[in-house]
């Protein structure tokens, strides 16, 4: 089975590539899932602040690859032949990773500061805000735990700078060569 990690910066478009890779058939296991499933299961209200702090308390107690580790198993249970991974945040999550799938190949995506701040007040999710101060906060948060690392490690990049379709036919083209690479 071959494994995509996909990584950027809140906003920047892993949950449109992840949409895309969905409507190709691809399974997509998301790395926030885990953590707002914490953030359930202990009856706490799912706002950016909780999210983070839930986040940082699983690193903290059990390591900067805890999600990680939470969808070694989910990512196992799949049976097709690529499984994409969304939401990656640090380089301990990437090394993980990497140990556990042979065929692990980290895409990067990236769009600027103003575009990732007009999408995110746009999509009404619950852990969203609306001023750059506080997409500046969440960007020094993630990078705080390695996510610059893992930005860095990345082997694949695709620019979202563009239209929305521009976005899905490089993503449509990737995917379908990463399908099709023996």
């Amino acid at each position: 089975m071959k494994v995509i990690g996909v990584v950027g910066l809140p906003a920047s478009g892993k949950g449109e590539f992840s949409k895309i890779a969905a409507s190709m058939g691809i399974p997509v296991i998301v790395m926030g899932d885990m953590i707002r499933n914490a953030v359930k299961d202990g009856g706490i209200d799912p706002t950016d602040t909780n999210l983070g702090a839930m986040a940082n308390r699983l690193r903290a107690e059990r390591g900067m690859d805890a999600i990680a580790r939470l969808c070694v198993p989910e990512i196992q249970r799949q049976t097709g032949p690529l499984v994409l991974i969304d939401g990656i945040r640090g380089d301990a999550e990437v090394n993980l990773f990497q140990k556990a799938f042979s065929e692990f190949t980290l895409i990067r995506i990236d769009s600027s500061f103003r575009n990732r701040l007009c999408r995110v007040a746009a999509r009404g999710r619950s852990d969203d805000f609306q001023t750059s101060k506080e997409l500046r906060n969440r960007d020094e948060r993630e990078l705080g735990w390695g996510r610059g690392k893992a930005l860095e490690q990345a082997t694949v990049r695709v620019e979202n700078n563009g239209t929305l379709e521009e976005f899905s036919v490089a993503v449509h083209e990737l995917l379908n060569g990463i399908r099709s690479d023996p």
